[in-house]
């Protein structure tokens, strides 16, 4: 059995082949019964997001390359134009692989959690289906619990190295309490939603969401349980907010010093943190000189982020000597299983010979037999029967020379003999 792991991702594959070979929540079941269905792969697991596509399976080894052709023929290509842009890893190699993505060190952005959860929701829809068996299952547990003691045990989730993530950080620092506060986000793209979703994570009190286009304001707000504007009711609302972050398109600031100067007096100058992103700025310069504003641009965040990363580079190789050790972990359980199965099967045939000798004894009792003469026929037929087996395979070690077989017999059974005298 070859434990694998086949796929593509942000940094082997551009999006436009990524997209090709999803596989969305309405198919995936259906697919995992496709790939359990193809020679000799006994166990599956599929991860599909928006940067990766991967399989996890147990197969046997001359079926390897099959669930590369699978992969293909399901999404209608052809193997070879798929081919350039996959990755596949091997037992160990794949153990590292998935211990690798489970905590983050694979990812566009490095250290990012959410791919743990992706992870496994995997698993989850996989073992619901009954494709996954014991080795997966001990695989994949084994994941989640090497990612967990990477966070624990390294910095690598600690430093933000998103614009949105060290937007709310900074928020964080200078407002230890977000629960009775409220964040105006200005704009409604990409950069908005992760900055409404870490000040939701975080407890804001409140959000309120301002967009040009009003409808999509309202669908981001309505996420987070806050409410919308147009960027016409800025001045209206400006007040009441603690927190700003903006992020538009427009070529031209949608908030004025003197704008922001009469809300500050209707905020009796509470003081408020703005981050602006945008590119063009949103926000005009000359508000970071009005006392009670705390204004940061998107270069300010950049120096905090590169500041971060080098944090995080660190963490990671941290994190990789923690997965260099959990893959010798598995690979030990690995190596158990043989011993398990070897145990079974040797108690197997010892057993068998038991109830055959015992069968006899009982026979001879019943026939009238001396019990003593019944108890030495069982005694000696039964060692008998069990050393003549590994007697004769350890004559004929010796006669061929075989001495590491000759040396390991003597770990097995103790005795304390030299083999070599």
């Amino acid at each position: 059995m070859t434990l694998l792991a086949v796929g593509l991702n942000h940094t082997t594959a551009p999006v436009s082949i990524r997209e090709r070979v999803t596989f969305g929540p309405d198919i995936v079941v259906g697919a995992l019964r496709s790939l359990r269905e193809q020679p000799g792969v006994s166990e599956a697991v599929i991860l599909s997001t928006c940067n990766r596509t991967e399989l996890y399976c147990c197969v046997q080894e001359d079926q390897v390359e099959q669930v590369q052709h699978w992969m293909a023929q399901f999404h209608g290509l052809v193997v070879n134009d798929l081919a350039p842009y996959l990755y596949q890893h091997r037992d160990d190699e794949a153990v590292a692989h998935l211990l690798s993505v489970a905590s983050g060190l694979d990812s566009m952005v490095l250290g990012e959690p959410q791919i743990l959860g992706q992870v496994k929701q995997a698993f989850q829809t996989a073992t619901d289906a009954g494709h996954t068996g014991k080795t997966l299952k001990r695989l994949f547990q084994h994941a989640f619990n090497t990612a967990k003691q990477v966070r624990t045990d390294t910095a690598i989730g600690d430093s933000p190295v998103s614009v949105a993530f060290a937007a709310v950080s900074l928020a964080r620092q200078i407002f230890s309490d977000l629960s009775e506060l409220t964040a105006l986000l200005i704009g409604a793209g990409e950069t908005i939603e992760l900055a409404a979703r870490h000040l939701h994570q975080h407890g804001v009190g409140r959000i309120i969401v301002a967009n040009r286009t009003v409808s999509r304001a309202r669908d981001l707000a309505e996420e987070f349980a806050g409410y919308a504007i147009g960027l016409t009711e800025l001045p209206a609302h400006l007040a009441e907010a603690d927190i700003v972050i903006a992020s538009t398109a427009s070529p031209l600031p949608v908030l004025g010093k003197g704008t922001v100067e009469r809300a500050l007096k209707q905020r009796r100058h509470r003081p408020v943190f703005m981050v602006d992103i945008a590119v063009p700025r949103d926000i005009e310069p000359e508000v970071a000189q009005l006392r009670d504003v705390y204004l940061y641009t998107v270069d300010d965040l950049q120096e905090v982020i590169q500041e971060n990363l080098q944090s995080r580079q660190e963490a990671a190789e941290q994190a990789r000597e923690i997965i260099d050790f959990q893959v010798r972990e598995f690979r030990a359980w690995l190596g158990s299983l043989d011993a398990v199965d070897l145990i079974q099967d040797y108690r197997a045939n010892a057993e068998a010979i038991r109830d055959e000798v015992l069968a006899k004894a009982r026979r001879m009792l019943a026939n009238g037999k001396d019990p003593q003469e019944v108890l030495e026929f069982l005694a000696n037929t039964l060692t008998n029967k069990l050393l003549h087996t590994p007697s004769s395979q350890l004559r004929l070690a010796g006669s061929n020379g075989q001495q590491e077989l000759l040396d390991a017999a003597n770990t097995l059974f103790q005795l304390g003999h030299d083999s070599r005298s």
